[in-house]
């Protein structure tokens, strides 16, 4: 376990956590946005360690989180259908739509099917040519050039019965939102380091000048963590906003020039809603014209479809945006759990809420029933 143990060493985190004492003289904000970034995080309890004027809240780094309802709801349709094979990856088939999930679609006869990789798509609708193969493309930049790579196979091959029902979102437009909103408390990032391992740092400068605000490009074991942390807070205090990268042995300032080729040759920039953000400009990736074809939301024809306002009580629009820890939801742990989740952020694997309930659940549950014990030993309290 070499490349895991030696950015997990003890020693060299104490040496890390002691610069971070020292370096701070004010209370200061960080936002990482990455959802694998935020498990680390809980996980190694690395948030408990550091100094109290070092705040972390919890970013939109999920992309299965930040889709949102209407197209969940949108995917529900489609999967519904008779002649369609719907296929997706296993964290969207839970993700509640205002009707249910995907898995509900499966057990009323839906052919609702998960796989491992979009070119998995790709080889169903060559062994399916009687059926319409439609595949979920959910993502970040990270896994956007591979679906990019299961379109442009597809083309190639004239799958005419393959098509893909697109959700990609981008990162840097999110973080542009988050600056921008009047609520927003964030004064530096930790940007996600699988994102930029494919799109390089180019796109972060303007954000870091024009915000005043530090990027550090980060890892995601917890001395990658930890020396991100360091590098945001020495520039806060120094007064610098500069885009840095924590994750250099995977990261290149130019990022990956043959993923960002079949990126843009099968995907233009548009428009994009977000679960709690609203619809973010330029936030998110659609077929070019050349390729819409494939394009599954185009392809049929759409029903009555609800939307957000008739979302559950979920409050993940304010966790994904910063503003509310998962233990701050009044339904976190009581109705929503994973095995009967309210929202997204709950069922994905990378979901804030998610991680609250696996490493924080036992506490916030003490804290609930003190409050109940309180309330019941108060008086005219107890059972009426």
């Amino acid at each position: 376990m070499r490349y895991l143990d030696e950015y997990r060493d003890p020693a060299a985190a104490a040496k890390l956590l002691a610069a971070i004492r020292g370096a701070v003289t004010r209370p200061w904000t960080l936002m990482e946005v990455c959802g694998g970034q935020t498990h680390s995080l809980l996980r190694f309890g690395i948030d408990r360690m550091l100094p109290p004027e070092v705040r972390l809240v919890h970013g939109p780094g999920c992309p299965v989180c930040v889709t949102p309802i209407e197209v969940i709801d949108r995917a529900l349709e489609i999967a519904a259908r008779p002649e369609v094979t719907f296929v997706s990856f296993g964290d969207m088939l839970r993700v509640p739509g205002t009707r249910g999930d995907l898995q509900r679609v499966k057990a009323a006869g839906g052919d609702v099917r998960m796989v491992y990789s979009p070119l998995d798509a790709v080889q169903l609708a060559r062994a399916l040519p009687s059926r319409q193969v439609v595949f979920f493309a959910v993502g970040f930049e990270t896994t956007a050039p591979a679906n990019a790579m299961a379109v442009h196979a597809a083309a190639r091959e004239g799958l005419e019965s393959f098509s893909v029902l697109v959700s990609h979102v981008l990162v840097p437009p999110a973080m542009e939102a988050i600056l921008a909103a009047p609520d927003n408390q964030v004064q530096a990032f930790l940007a996600a380091g699988h994102v930029c391992t494919v799109t390089g740092l180019e796109e972060y400068g303007p954000i870091a000048a024009r915000h005043r605000v530090p990027i550090v490009v980060t890892g995601f074991e917890p001395l990658d963590l930890l020396q991100g942390i360091w590098m945001a807070l020495r520039q806060l205090e120094e007064g610098r906003a500069e885009v840095e990268n924590q994750y250099a042995r995977s990261v290149r300032p130019e990022g990956n020039r043959e993923a960002l080729r079949i990126l843009r040759e099968v995907f233009e920039v548009g428009d994009r809603s977000w679960r709690g953000m609203g619809s973010i400009p330029a936030s998110g990736l659609h077929l070019r014209e050349a390729y819409r074809r494939f394009d599954a939301d185009l392809r049929f024809p759409a029903g009555e479809t609800r939307g957000e306002a008739a979302a559950s009580p979920c409050r993940s629009g304010e966790v994904l945006r910063g503003v509310l820890r998962p233990d701050q939801c009044a339904e976190f742990g009581v109705r929503c759990t994973p095995e009967s989740p309210l929202g997204a952020t709950m069922v994905s694997t990378e979901g804030t809420c998610a991680a609250y309930y696996r490493y924080r659940r036992a506490e916030t549950a003490a804290v609930v029933a003190g409050a109940a014990h309180g309330a019941q030993g108060a008086p005219g309290g107890g059972q009426r």
